[in-house]
């Protein structure tokens, strides 16, 4: 059976309200304009500053911050609803929240909580999070990005790619690493506020799909920043990249299960009515077989997103439900998705029907915030491990 994310238990009425405030919102400010911005490659930053009013974009920041202080369980059921309308808002508002804002949340002080959570937490503000360079992706320790501290400053130089919201955020957390009288202290935490100078957008990525989510370059040329916008301790920048991360893989496995979910119900419906041979080809066994397969994968990725959910909420060793549960769920919507373009036939191959958007969708699921080859690595290193 597939669960509708929706349906939460009545002694939960205020994560029941917020879903249903997704699904509204993906309905009546997504769904009319979903083939227009995939073509387009137009990212709605009105509608994003829009999703602040339905409380999507600070999810998990406290009440006192104008968050809507969910866990992660809510969180993941947001993403999933927002995904099946759109997968590229689900990801742009998957970015916002996971990355840049929670890794202020986190690791902020209460200066910074109070000078940023909050215009992140409405939707004033957008946020983006600067970890990949062109050299230093699943590599994340060979970033060359560096700031360098003068007196009660640091200069930022380099440059960051495949950036969610890179040209449009108002504010960004930026890895680099820091020197210290021309001692390199680690990789560390800052944020950077658009407008100051030498913070520059570069390249925006024309791509093949999550085309309505903005993917820019980020670059920083002697980047003058204050001692105030270092995020925790100098060094800690990678220590805590990996514990955003394994939220982030949470938001990413959700987003791949709305995709699964949509590209499913688009197929399954299109199975009932299609006719061929005088009868319709869901009684057929071929394809009979390839819906029951997909329902069971949908269902498996569920109950492991679940699961790393609740590791998450409870800080439970949870890299290895969180990477279980990206990697099972990212590769089941690629394969979700091509079965639904295969089920569909000439149909799913055509810009008029959904499943050819799902299935160009799909494929950034299994590259982003840790590809698959970089969950099984993490998962044989820390099974292998364990006694």
């Amino acid at each position: 059976m597939l669960e509708d994310s929706s349906k939460v238990s009545v002694v939960e009425p205020l994560i029941s309200n917020h879903i249903e405030s997704a699904k509204d919102f993906a309905i009546h400010h997504i769904s009319p304009f979903v083939k227009q911005w995939d073509e387009e490659q137009f990212f709605p930053i009105d509608t994003m500053r829009l999703a602040g009013k339905y409380g999507l974009m600070g999810v998990l920041v406290p009440n006192k911050w104008g968050g809507a202080e969910l866990d992660y369980h809510a969180y993941a059921s947001i993403i999933e609803e927002i995904s099946i309308v759109d997968p590229a808002l689900g990801l742009s508002i998957a970015a916002h929240n996971s990355l840049c804002t929670n890794h202020i949340y986190l690791f902020g002080n209460d200066q910074q909580h109070r000078r940023w959570l909050k215009k992140l937490a409405q939707g004033t503000w957008l946020g983006a999070w600067g970890l990949t360079e062109l050299d230093a992706g699943s590599d994340a320790r060979g970033m060359k990005t560096q700031a360098i501290k003068q007196n009660n400053q640091w200069i930022l130089n380099g440059q960051k790619n495949f950036i969610t919201h890179g040209a449009s955020s108002d504010v960004a957390v930026v890895l680099a690493n820091a020197f210290v009288e021309g001692e390199n202290k680690g990789i560390t935490a800052f944020v950077v506020e658009r407008g100051t100078k030498g913070f520059l957008t570069g390249k925006k990525d024309d791509k093949l799909g999550m085309r309505a989510s903005e993917t820019a370059e980020m670059i920083f040329d002697n980047c003058c920043i204050d001692q105030g916008n270092l995020l925790g301790n100098i060094g800690e920048g990678y220590n805590q990249s990996m514990k955003i991360l394994e939220g982030g893989r949470v938001s990413i496995a959700a987003l791949s299960l709305g995709i699964a979910k949509g590209a499913y119900r688009a197929a399954l419906d299109h199975a009932k009515k299609r006719e061929q041979f005088g009868r319709r080809i869901i009684d057929f066994q071929a394809i009979a077989f390839k819906i029951a397969q997909m329902a069971t994968d949908i269902e498996a990725s569920r109950l492991l997103i679940k699961n790393a959910a609740q590791a998450v909420n409870i800080n439970e060793n949870p890299a290895i439900p969180v990477c279980m549960a990206k990697l099972f769920a990212s590769e089941t919507c690629v394969k979700v998705s091509s079965e639904a373009v295969q089920i569909m036939a000439g149909y799913g191959y055509l810009k008029d029907y959904p499943v050819e958007k799902y299935y160009r969708d799909s494929k950034l699921c299994t590259i982003g915030e840790g590809t698959s080859e970089i969950q099984k690595l993490i998962l044989s290193r820390k099974l292998t491990r364990e006694k």
